[in-house]
Order: structure tokens, then sequence, then C-alpha cells
């Protein structure tokens, strides 16, 4: 298998890295004497215009310059993250630019991409042989049981399991975006609910002291609801267009390949790869590696060592023939990795403002979930779903679930409804852009190199809006009113 892109998209971004070291190591020095602390106080709202220009040249360039935007989009991000850093070390200081971008980097960003290659890597190295054909019942039959194992293996590695054996299904049929986008509804989010491995929204809250079988408990049945009406309705809309299309070519060779799986053992990887993601989570030995003034914990750097092994592993095991047929290629993985590196470094000032609460310039935001000091569990759902639609869904919860008092205990008792409010709306609203929830993008990605014709952006929003605001709104009236 050819990894000579990939590769060579590493060796220049360690390049870049190193660089960019040796020119700040008279700030990295002195941050490293002490934590700075970001006050979101203190930032104004025109500190998030590089996050929504980011965000903007995702949704409009494809559109308006697609050979500009395919060519450069890189340098493009590149761009948007400079407009936040350069103004930023300006104004409070190299010091504490560096540390962020260290505290980014090093905490969050280069875990999520760990993960994300390892995923990506070894469900791609699963391939279910077989005259496998998309007809209504067996492609919702699919998405049913995609947003069952979301909640067993994690969003992602249901999504990258199964996206491609959907494709090749569909392969034959005119209207297939449709299934993308009800695969990103379903499987790359809502099906994610029911366990701290399902969502890193749910994950985090696990960290807080959630107990690891409150999520099933408490949000099954908004769930069921959500996705029993979404399955419906993609029914309806596959039988019509089924109807439209062309019938599927018949094989000239009169031989059926046998339903089968090949690369079996990345199934056995992607149970390691969850097992290294819970390491994580429930083994913490007290020692962290201090990096200018991060603290990286070391369950984290073991974790991410395992991952790393996990996707050589995946590699090596796999032959190239059977990734080729798989139309696996590093394309997509590549395009997220250089797309969210901007999204990670853009998103710190909303963050911030957002962790400043009632004092920030989106304090109205966070006053308007509570009435007269008592939670309000539908403005909890619109507002933690809303922003994680835009934001990271993981620090959003985190935000919402600190501003409902943040005691485990109490919110697992007393506020179960205004708990079950804010996860509810972490993971379905992440549904509701490509950004909102990490395997969004990917899938989209990996359909377009399909030759799927993906909406744009915006066009996405229109069908999020037309579908997922009305069960939204349902759920509402019928759990948390």
């Amino acid at each position: 298998m050819d990894v000579t892109p990939f590769s060579r998209t590493l060796r220049r971004a360690a390049g870049l890295a190193g660089g960019a070291a040796a020119l700040l190591l008279p700030a990295l020095a002195w941050a490293s004497e002490a934590e700075p602390l970001l006050d979101g106080r203190l930032m104004g709202p025109l500190w998030v215009v590089p996050f929504v220009g980011m965000l903007l040249s995702i949704a409009v360039m494809p559109l308006a310059a697609p050979s500009l935007w395919h060519h450069h989009f890189g340098k493009i991000a590149a761009g948007w993250a400079l407009a936040f850093l350069v103004p930023f070390a300006v104004t409070f200081g190299p010091a504490l630019a560096v540390y962020e971008v260290l505290h980014v980097a090093l905490l969050e960003y280069i875990p999520f991409i760990v993960l994300l290659t390892a995923l990506f890597t070894v469900a791609g190295g699963v391939r279910l042989k077989g005259a496998l054909v998309g007809t209504p019942v067996a492609n919702t039959a699919g998405l049913a049981l995609g947003t069952a194992l979301a909640s067993v293996m994690g969003t992602t590695g249901a999504a990258m399991l199964l996206i491609r054996p959907l494709l090749r299904a569909n392969a034959h049929r005119r209207y297939k975006v449709h299934t993308v986008v009800f695969f990103i509804f379903l499987v790359a989010n809502i099906g994610g609910s029911l366990t701290p491995l399902g969502d890193p929204p749910l994950f985090l809250g696990f960290l807080k002291g959630v107990g690891f079988f409150w999520p099933a408990e408490h949000l099954l049945k908004p769930m069921l609801l959500v996705s029993g009406m979404l399955l419906a309705a993609y029914l309806v809309m596959d039988l019509v267009l089924y109807a439209r299309d062309e019938p599927p070519p018949a094989r000239t060779d009169g031989v059926a390949e046998p339903i089968g799986i090949e690369g079996g053992v990345n199934l056995l990887l992607l149970g390691a790869v969850v097992g290294a993601v819970l390491l994580s989570g429930v083994w913490h030995p007290g020692v962290a590696l201090p990096v200018f003034g991060v603290a990286v914990p070391l369950e984290s750097l073991v974790s991410q060592g395992l991952l790393i092994a996990i996707t050589a592993a995946s590699l090596r095991l796999t032959s190239a023939r059977s990734r080729a047929l798989n139309g696996f290629s590093w394309g997509p993985m590549v395009e997220v990795a250089k797309l969210f590196a901007a999204i990670f470094l853009t998103i710190i000032p909303a963050i911030a403002i957002l962790k400043a609460g009632t004092d920030g310039a989106l304090g109205a935001v966070i006053a308007a979930v509570n009435h007269d000091g008592q939670p309000v569990p539908a403005a909890y759902f619109w507002a933690a779903g809303i922003l994680s639609s835009f934001l990271d869904n993981a620090p959003t919860y985190l935000i919402f679930f600190n501003t409902a008092g943040g005691d485990a205990a109490h919110l697992m008792g007393e506020l179960a409804v205004t708990l079950t409010a804010i996860s509810a709306g972490a993971v379905f609203m992440g549904a509701n852009t490509y950004i909102g929830n990490a395997p969004n993008f990917m899938v989209k990605a990996i359909a377009e190199e399909r030759g799927v014709a993906m909406p744009s952006f915006f066009g996405y929003m229109l069908w999020s809006c037309a579908l997922l605001v009305p069960s939204f709104a349902v759920v509402t009236l019928v759990f948390f009113i």
C-alpha cells in the first residue's frame, strides 16, 4: 500500500513544528515557568471572527472556488489560524499564545488525530465481501445496525466500519446522497448516546463521576424516539427514490461472491482501540510529563502509544489488495487533519468566552438556561445542542455540566432530567452540521472520494433543519417540558 502522501504530510508537519519551536524558543522558556491563564472575560466577540471565517470557508469555498479550495484548503486553514494567533500573541503576549497552542495540541488535537487515525485505519481494513445490494429494506437495516453499534464502538468506529460497505452496496444507484446524510445523522451521532464509549461528551461525564450505565438508562427512550422517526422517514424516502432508480446490473460471469468478512483481525483491533481509550479514562497514576507548562498525563501518553501501535499492526496485518478493494486511501484523513488543526486553534477564544459564564461575551446564553436559580431542561437541551453543532461538543458539555452545578451525584439524582437534556443536546445535535462531530466530516470526505455529490455546508444544514430539528422539537415536548 502506498502511504507516501500521508508520510510526506507528517514529515512536512513535523518540519513546520520544529521551525516554529525554534523561532519561539524564548517564549517557550517563559511559558514553562508558570501556567498562564486565559481569561475569557477579557475577550470580545471579535475574537471569534477567525473561527467563523474558517467555518464560512468550509461552507462557501467548495462551491464558489472549488479548484482553489481543493488545491489549497490547507493553506487557507493555516491563514485563518494565523489570523487568530498573531493578534492573540500581540495582545496577550507570546507566553500565553505558546501555552494555548501547546495545550490544545498536546491535550486535544494530537489525541484526537491519533484516535481518529487508528479508527480510520483499522475500520478501513475490514471489507465486507459479497453481492451487497442497497435496497430500501437493506439500507434501513444497515442504518439501524450502525446506530446500535455506535454506542459500543463509538460513533467514529461504527461510521468508519460501515460507510464503505454502505457506499459499495449503493454504488449502482442514482439517488444515494440521502443515505449518506441519514448515516451521518444516525450512525455518526445519535447512535452514540447510550454509553461513555459512544461519544466524547459522555466519556467526559463518566470521568466526572456519571455512572457508566446512566446514559443508557436515561437516554434510551429519547434515542429510540429520534432514531425511530428518522429510520421511518428514511425508509419512506428511499422507497420513493428506489422506484425511480435503474435496477442493479445483473452479473455477466454468473458467479456470485459469497457474503463474508475480509481482514477480520481488524475487528479484534477495534476492540483494542476501545480498550486503549477506556484505559485513559479509568487509569490515573497521577504522573504527568511537563511540556513547557502543559502537563501531559501519563495515561494519555500510554493510550496514544497503544493506538499508534494498533494502527501500525493494522497496516501490517491487512493486505494491500484488501485495502485497495475496500477503496481505502489517506485522502480523507489528511483533509480532516489539516482542517481540524485550524478549527481546534480558532475555537480557543470561543471556548474561553463560554467558560467565563455570565461574565463573558456569551453570558446571555449561559444565563438563559436557568430561571429563578433553577435549571430549565429544555433550555439546556437546545443551548448545549446548538453550541455543540458548531463548537467541540465535549467542552460544551462540560460547560453546561458545570453551569448546572457540576456535582455528578446531584445531577444524576434530583437534576437527572437536566443532565439528560445536556447529554442529549451535546450528542444528538452534533448531527446538525458537518463539523458538529468528528466522523461527520470523515464520512463526507469518504463519500465524495467515492463520487457521491454531498451537499455543501449550508446544503447539509437544510437537511438537518428539515429532518432533525422537528424530531428534536418532539423530544423536547415529550421529555424536557
